[in-house]
């Protein structure tokens, strides 16, 4: 790493839109704040690029004087990817704007745009796109990685939706990547992650979905979890593609529509979400409902951005967090149990575990189609571990590990690699599966140096 003199920064300064932070500037510390609060990095410059050339000149600046580099969007990951120790980090976040083309439906994305940037804009339209749960959660990491939220099932994952894309490469080089403009990139991009460059622009294919939707949740007791969750897994296939339902285990919030002996007890819950109407999906919800004797319930309709920010406040910014995941092909009875005992025994009240439903559209394509390759993982389980105070790391992240080593012998081998944690590099093989091996060749093409490695990183073959 070469040693920049004031007047090598100042010129570089002066070539861009955006600003430099450094160690000292008023907006240094908070510059580098994350949402997951265990990540502390102090890099050397953060570039808070204006545009597409601010981002081409710090990879430019990277790149020469042999810096560290970190590309940050929403700087949502937990492994807080989006910084970097003693280095660049490209910070995108004043990059969101979003423009929509309602005839054409399709939006223009910038890359630092987060979840509720574009539902803000494309609803005010009645179109969305499939993206995730969190309305905080930056568009850039999330397409990178794959991408499924409430309508995956329905209308595929974020990169069954990406059009094209417009991208710095590590050469400096800007391109846009497409199906048909050079396709292998575009391959590429669409599950492996931010190995390839860095993303300006993304357009995506809209639907008509809402402005109002069909959205809630029912709770029921931890003790009748493993009879809801094994009705649960048995009619998944009688669903159908118009219903998504998630199953959650934790400690019930202090909703309004829980009794209050409810409040702080453990609790397995369906999210539960349609972009239709109530009525042409009671029978799915009195379905689901049957399936034990809830303590409590909110399910109607809602408008679809409401829906989208509703596990907002259970995935604040601040917390400390550390993830545990596996993909499942099905969800066996010792897997149930198994998740079950651990919601029984959670180390802090915000954690929880996860069971995340795919399927659907989200089967169609092949697994070589594009770089995500769990193309018939049905089920996610992700052990969501959240806590305040570090004190309570060792706990906390013991219980997370032991979950996540007792599942491991039901699980399918493989990993969602936007949920994976900063100590799982020897499971980057698992993320990608199949398509690794192309994906190390596209690599070494366009990034034989690797400069963008602070990701789950695929290494350039030789």
């Amino acid at each position: 790493m070469d040693t920049v003199t004031r007047g090598e920064l100042d010129a570089f300064r002066a070539t861009l839109r955006g600003t430099v932070l450094r160690r000292g500037d008023a907006d240094y510390d908070q510059a580098r704040v994350v949402w997951n609060a265990m990540i502390d990095k102090h890099p050397a410059a953060i570039v808070r690029c204006a545009g597409a050339a601010d981002v081409r000149a710090a990879v430019t600046f990277a790149r020469d004087h042999g810096w560290p580099l970190a590309v940050r969007g929403g700087g949502h990951n937990i492994t807080g990817s989006a910084l970097c120790e003693d280095g660049l980090v490209i910070d995108l976040s004043p990059m969101r704007a979003v423009q929509i083309d309602q005839h054409r439906q399709r939006a223009y994305v910038e890359g630092g745009a987060t979840l509720r940037d574009v539902d803000h804009e494309s609803q005010a339209y009645g179109l969305a796109t499939p993206l995730g749960i969190n309305s905080t959660t930056g568009v850039g990491g999330l397409t990178l990685g794959g991408g499924f939220g409430w309508l995956t099932r329905k209308l595929g994952m974020t990169i069954d939706n990406l059009i094209s894309a417009d991208m710095v490469l590590a050469d400096s080089r800007r391109l846009k990547v497409s199906a048909k403009e050079n396709p292998d990139l575009f391959w590429a991009i669409r599950g492996g992650g931010g190995n390839f460059g860095v993303v300006t622009n993304f357009e995506f294919q809209l639907h008509a979905v809402g402005p109002e939707v069909t959205a809630g949740l029912i709770f029921f007791p931890l003790a009748q979890a493993k009879t809801v969750l094994t009705k649960y897994r048995d009619a998944i296939d009688s669903l159908g593609e118009d219903v998504t339902a998630w199953a959650i285990l934790r400690k019930a919030p202090p909703l309004p529509f829980l009794p209050l002996q409810v409040h702080g007890t453990e609790i397995v819950a369906f999210a539960i979400f349609s972009a239709l109407k109530q009525d042409a999906v009671q029978s799915t919800i009195d379905q689901l409902r049957a399936f034990g004797q809830p303590v409590g319930e909110m399910i109607g309709a809602m408008p679809y951005a409401a829906w989208q920010q509703i596990l907002d406040p259970l995935l604040s910014a601040g917390a400390r967090n550390y993830w545990k995941s596996h993909n499942f092909a099905t969800l066996g009875d010792e897997a149930i149990d198994i998740a079950i005992d651990y919601a029984g025994k959670l180390p802090s009240a915000h954690c929880e575990v996860i069971i995340a439903l795919l399927g659907g559209k989200a089967g169609v394509p092949a697994p070589a189609d594009t770089a995500y390759a769990h193309r018939t993982t049905p089920f996610i389980i992700n052990v969501h571990t959240r806590w305040e105070s570090p004190d309570e790391d060792a706990k906390c992240m013991a219980w997370a590990r032991e979950l996540f080593n007792a599942e491991k012998p039901y699980a399918a081998g493989s990993v969602y690699s936007n949920f994976m944690s900063q100590d799982e590099s020897e499971r980057i093989p698992e993320a990608y599966g199949g398509n690794y091996a192309r994906l190390a060749q596209i690599k070494a093409k366009y990034d034989p140096h690797n400069l963008f490695r602070s990701n789950q990183n695929i290494r350039p073959s030789p």
